[in-house]
Parts: C-alpha cells; sequence; structure tokens
C-alpha cells in the first residue's frame, strides 16, 4: 500500500507502523479497568478536589448576586413593556368598530 508522508507519521505516532513503514505485529492491549473506588476512598478525592476550587471572597458573592437581581429586574420590565405595548398594539388593530 503506498501513502504519503503525512499517513505514515500518523501511522508511526499512533504505532501502526514503525521506522521503516512495515507494520508493527504486536499491538498494544487496552487499559485494564480500574477498580472502583470506595465510598470513603471517593469522599477524600472529592474533598481534595474541592480545595483546588478558587471560591470567590463574601464581597464577591454579594456583588455577583446584586448584578443578577439586578439584570433579572430589567429583563423582566423590559418582557412586561414589550408584551404591554405589542397585546395593546393588536388590540387596538383588531378592535371590532360598530
Amino acid at each position: 500500500m503506498s501513502m504519503n508522508r503525512q499517513q505514515k507519521r500518523m501511522l508511526q505516532k499512533q504505532g501502526e507502523i514503525d521506522a521503516d513503514g512495515a507494520p508493527v505485529r504486536a499491538r498494544k492491549e487496552p487499559a485494564a479497568p480500574r477498580e472502583r473506588a470506595s465510598f470513603g476512598q471517593f469522599l477524600r478525592e472529592v474533598r481534595a478536589e474541592l480545595r483546588k476550587v478558587a471560591w470567590p471572597t463574601r464581597e464577591e458573592t454579594v456583588n455577583y448576586s446584586i448584578v443578577v437581581l439586578v439584570t433579572i429586574v430589567f429583563m423582566g420590565a423590559l418582557i412586561y413593556g414589550l408584551d404591554w405595548l405589542f397585546s395593546t398594539f393588536i388590540l387596538e388593530l383588531f378592535e371590532q368598530r360598530s
């Protein structure tokens, strides 16, 4: 089978062929599945990972909460205003004149 340099390099990186371009006979065995950790080990690992988290300060949390609340109030008012505007327009448009 003929192949270009790019294909050859890719297959060499994958371990499919050797430096001469000949196929490798022995393939790597897939990794064996790991045994499940105990519940205690799981909790220890979770605790260790949570120590690595960069937690926000109290001041940052308060600031972020204020920004979220202001945004929610603004978006709620905007949606209410648009709903009122469009509903008024539609009612005026289709109002029955007698």
